[in-house]
């Protein structure tokens, strides 16, 4: 196993932040694995796929540059920068990270990740340039269009953590964050299941990037370092709640869907995050759903959470079974 150790400092800085870069990767990750980890990726992936397929198939050397970079156990690392952690940069800034990565630092990246001498045909000088292009392919027309509803998802996981952290502290906050990652105890933090050096990052700068592909890493930069996880799978799913349509005749879409998205207890934020509705329009939503009973709220630290009462359940109950 792999773990870092984080003194009390480092874990108190410490900060979620936003990577488009990071969504574009592991965006790029799904395509190339090609297998989806919920319903909504299965229609991302139906129908991004094939012109994700296609356009490595007219350009094999960049293919077979991802299938380097993109290792069982580690990836390239200049594939993967460390954020800044200067607040949300823009996709473009981001990128020039990765266009501007010498070559020779590429090449001896990929060994890595590859596990093994390179290939003749990836020893040449123009593979950051190859690897940007492609990642601009995937975020232009793939994440794009997809990008606010995305990021209200990454937002909702992140107060979501917040919340968490609040009630249980950071080992609640870490456990379930990715697989192989848990609190070991003694200020240590085990990153991956994978065999590698600890590393110390007293007085370094920790950060939390949510993305939501099912997709994982971990990176480091001098005295950055990163741990990427996928959104919970609640919230991933969630984008798009299904409303049954005679709950959406007798509520109102709008209020029908903040009703289905309390299958869990979530703040007011949280269901602005998710719907992307106004705070006042979901603030009256909730009263109306309060004032018939079919939700109630309780106090979590600072936050007021909403679930569904027994009468909400049991009316998306007799939805479901129609």
């Amino acid at each position: 196993m792999s773990w870092w150790q984080v003194n009390a400092d480092t874990l108190a800085k410490s900060r979620f932040v936003v990577s488009p870069l990071a969504e574009a990767t592991a965006s790029l990750k799904a395509l190339e694995r090609g297998t989806a980890a919920y319903p909504d990726e299965r229609i991302w992936l139906d129908a991004h796929l094939p012109a994700y397929r296609a356009r490595q198939a007219d350009d094999p050397l960049t293919a077979l540059l991802v299938r380097a970079a993109l290792g069982r156990t580690w990836n390239a690392t200049f594939l993967t920068p460390t954020p800044t952690g200067e607040g949300e940069q823009a996709f473009e800034d981001e990128l020039t990270r990765i266009r501007e990565t010498p070559p020779e630092t590429a090449r001896t990246d990929l060994t890595v990740s590859s596990g093994g001498p390179l290939p003749d045909r990836l020893c040449r000088s123009d593979l950051p340039e190859r690897a940007a292009d492609l990642l601009e392919w995937v975020w232009t027309q793939t994440v794009l269009p997809y990008w606010p509803r995305r990021r209200r998802i990454i937002e909702a996981d992140v107060i979501g953590r917040t919340m968490q952290l609040s009630q249980g502290g950071w080992i609640t906050a870490l456990e379930d964050m990715r697989t192989g990652m848990r609190w070991l105890g003694e200020s240590r933090l085990q990153v991956t299941a994978h065999d590698s050096p600890p590393r110390e990052l007293s007085g370094a700068q920790l950060m939390f990037v949510p993305v939501t592909p099912r997709q994982s890493w971990v990176s480091w930069e001098s005295h950055r370092y990163a741990v990427v996880y996928p959104c919970s799978g609640t919230l991933a799913d969630t984008g798009q709640a299904p409303v049954p349509e005679p709950l959406r005749a007798l509520l109102g879409s709008a209020r029908a869907s903040v009703l289905v998205l309390l299958d869990t207890p979530k703040s007011t934020t949280q269901l602005v995050a998710l719907t992307g509705q106004g705070l006042g329009s979901v603030g009256r939503h909730l009263k109306i759903l309060l004032g018939a009973h079919l939700v109630r709220r309780r106090r979590a630290g600072r936050s007021v959470l909403y679930y569904r009462t027994a009468v909400g359940e049991a009316l998306l109950e007799a939805q479901e079974s129609g």
